[in-house]
């Protein structure tokens, strides 16, 4: 170091028993110098300023202490203990309230995450609350990003609740602030729920960091884990009010969602296209042919129809839903580990598809089992694909989706599906070699062949129809999951 007020520290995480630092004294160094140290041994226990001996040139003058000078020290604000849980009966009366779930009651239940906000004056009383072993968090934000923002810190200790004023600078740990703006503090720990509380004026002119408290909005409230006092990312998407508030203007009573509309019409569309639409449209091509062989209009068979059909609306509604992730991110998202590459391939896969269908070679073509082939093995690995894509995209945070109910689902669709082909793969069999042994018999050969076809016929259709009000079923329960909250 060769300037006044620079430091040296240690880049490396792992734990140390000491540091060794050389100094090269420049020309101009004074006579006498002192260094200070300052130690952390994790997040709530450390150590500033420790002075070392005080090191003086040679043929300098002894050291003297300069006498001492009284500093006004700056009082830290008092931290007192809640007697009981937070009231929402006052929710849209007195207090500006966010609730989640949005009607309940942290008097009566455990499970509510609460917010309010009550205007006195110049100042604002927060109060804050909710099931977690680590910490509750707040945040004023002007959009729905994380990043400069003004968040709050309620961490858990071992026996006490740390209140911490913070701010956010992207998708990050947030910077921890100064106390000195917050009054009234208090807090308790009860049944697994941290409470906090605080007071805060509505602006405060010329400090850094802190938003201006009667303008609008977005309000987030997160949690997660802790450990010493140090707060982890946290498990789940935060909730996100649907609009922006004023929280000092007319006291309501509102919610938000964990999970944004466009992240749920994306995952409702996909479920939409690779679970019901491709699923049925891939039965009828491979069982149905002979059942709906009659051409309709344009002179095409009615199973070709209704395959078709089917497949370019899974086509359409994938590229619907493609785009609204890039929508909602505004771009590539590198948080969402390998569902978006997976999301690509099955996107490119989905639009190869009635290209490829487009060239289709006549039926006597020599070409034509080529084209079979390469149509059946690209549309089932779109298929694998996109179950894959489908359940990584399940796990992420942005969707929200109960556990393991989701997973429950998109495992039984899957057996319900392989299960139905399973079952007609047996009825075909059965009914080619029913076929066969009236053939060698030569007796009645053609009536029994009707009477097969017309049983086989009626056996297929009701599987279909059973078939198809399972994954009605399905569909439902994913969708009321998508929307649960």
């Amino acid at each position: 170091m060769e300037s006044k007020g620079l430091a040296v520290s240690h880049t490396h995480a792992s734990k140390k028993t000491e540091i060794r630092v050389y100094w090269n004294a420049p020309s101009s160094a004074p006579s006498h110098i002192q260094f200070l140290a300052t130690v952390v041994e994790k997040y709530k226990i450390y150590w500033v300023k420790i002075p070392s001996d005080v090191i003086s040139q040679p043929n300098a003058l002894p050291f003297t202490t300069p006498k001492a000078t009284t500093a006004s020290l700056s009082t830290l604000p008092s931290i007192s203990h809640l007697t009981g849980p937070f009231s929402a009966s006052e929710c849209g009366k007195k207090k500006f309230c966010v609730r989640s779930p949005r009607s309940c009651d942290p008097e009566r239940e455990a499970t509510c995450f609460f917010l309010s906000f009550t205007r006195e004056e110049q100042s604002v009383m927060v109060e804050l609350s909710g099931p977690t072993g680590g910490y509750l968090s707040f945040a004023f934000s002007h959009d729905r990003w994380m990043g400069d923002d003004d968040a709050y810190l309620c961490i858990r200790g071992d026996q006490s609740v740390h209140i911490q004023p913070s701010h956010l600078t992207g998708r990050s740990h947030p910077v921890l602030d100064s106390r000195g703006n917050l009054e009234d503090m208090a807090w308790r720990l009860a049944d697994g729920v941290i409470q906090c509380s605080f007071r805060r004026n509505i602006t405060l002119p010329g400090v850094k960091n802190r938003f201006d408290l009667n303008t609008r909005y977005y309000i987030f409230l997160a949690d997660g884990e802790a450990n010493a006092g140090q707060i982890l990312k946290h498990s789940q998407q935060p909730l996100i009010t649907y609009e922006k508030y004023d929280i000092t203007d007319t006291p309501k009573s509102i919610g938000g969602s964990r999970s944004l509309p466009l992240l749920k019409v994306h995952g409702a569309l996909m479920f939409v296209a690779w679970m019901t639409a491709v699923s049925t449209g891939v039965l009828v091509a491979r069982f149905f042919r002979s059942v709906w062989s009659k051409a309709l209009f344009l002179g095409e068979a009615a199973w070709f129809q209704v395959h078709r059909a089917l497949m370019l609306t899974t086509s359409v509604l994938t590229c619907i839903a493609f785009v609204m992730p890039f929508i909602y991110r505004g771009g590539w998202s590198s948080h969402a580990g390998y569902h978006p590459y997976l999301g690509c391939i099955v996107m490119t896969l989905a639009i190869s598809q009635p290209l490829l269908a487009a060239s289709r070679p006549p039926l006597h073509d020599s070409r034509r089992q080529m084209f079979n082939w390469t149509h059946w093995s690209v549309g089932t690995a779109a298929r694998i694909i996109a179950v894959a894509a489908m359940f990584l995209g399940m796990e992420l945070p942005g969707l929200d989706l109960p556990s393991p109910q989701k997973t429950y689902t998109m495992m039984g669709f899957v057996t319900w599906h392989i299960g139905t082909e399973i079952i007609l793969e047996i009825h075909a069999y059965r009914l080619s070699r029913k076929v066969e042994i009236l053939d060698n018999d030569r007796i009645q050969i053609f009536q029994s062949l009707t009477v097969a076809e017309a049983e086989g016929h009626v056996f297929k259709k009701v599987v279909l129809t059973i078939y198809i009000c399972g994954n009605v079923t399905f569909l439902i329960i994913f969708l009321s999951a998508i929307n649960h909250r």
